[in-house]
């Protein structure tokens, strides 16, 4: 999944950045106002995560143009400001969420993702199912069959897209857009490499193949 992060402090948003990264989010990043609303404009993001003091465009005004322009990507507002009235402004805003600064990590990430689950109108859980497949977001943990399978962090994200999307065929644009953090020419290879990888550790061992390959089209993952 992807998300935005419109942030001018260099190294609040790193430490955003880093921390979206190794949970599997594809991460895109503007240290202003007009350059975040030119991003949420013209990409498609499961939630972005806004600073309220930001150059050139500040954050509540850009969160009253994505709205007016009827853009309705999740927004969890980050702000150093803490009063009561401050919160309701924001919400007002049209902002999803509200956290203060300084925060843990664990909470913006708990929050980012239950502002995607709300969104998105994936049930409130934490586990996905396909076949005799399993995957817990919160632990991390993926097994087939009841065996424990190891994944890397890249890996765990496209599978966990696959998993949200059972049943319909993906792209290799989408899984592109939605596991990356950065453009690559749709030509690349990078795609196939990743699925084979994931194949070799979902599939390889077991009779019924779960990942299979939609010639012309993409990728989707099918089971019972």
């Amino acid at each position: 999944m992807r998300i935005l992060v419109v942030e001018d402090d260099t190294k609040i948003a790193s430490f955003i950045r880093m921390g979206l990264r190794q949970a599997g989010f594809a991460v895109d990043h503007a240290a202003d106002g007009e350059a975040g609303l030119d991003l949420a404009i013209h990409e498609a993001y499961d939630a972005a995560i806004l600073d309220i003091m930001l150059p050139r465009i500040d954050g509540l005004a850009l969160l009253d143009e994505l709205r007016r322009r009827r853009i309705n990507t999740p927004v969890l507002i980050l702000s150093a400001k803490r009063s009561v009235e401050d919160r309701v402004k924001g919400l007002q805003a049209g902002g999803d969420d509200y956290l203060t600064k300084p925060f843990v990590f664990s909470e913006l990430l708990a929050r980012v993702q239950a502002l995607i689950r709300r969104a998105s109108n994936i049930p409130e859980t934490t586990a996905l199912k396909a076949a005799d497949l399993a995957l817990d977001k919160l632990t991390r943990e993926v097994t087939r069959g009841g065996r424990k399978i190891d994944l890397q962090p890249r890996e765990f994200a496209l599978l966990e897209y696959l998993m949200h999307n059972h049943g319909r065929a993906v792209s290799k644009t989408m899984i592109l857009e939605h596991v990356w953090d950065y453009n690559f020419d749709p030509q690349t290879n990078v795609v196939d490499v990743l699925v084979c990888r994931l194949r070799n550790k979902i599939d390889r061992d077991f009779p019924h193949k779960l990942i299979q390959t939609i010639r012309g089209v993409g990728y989707v993952l099918k089971g019972d």
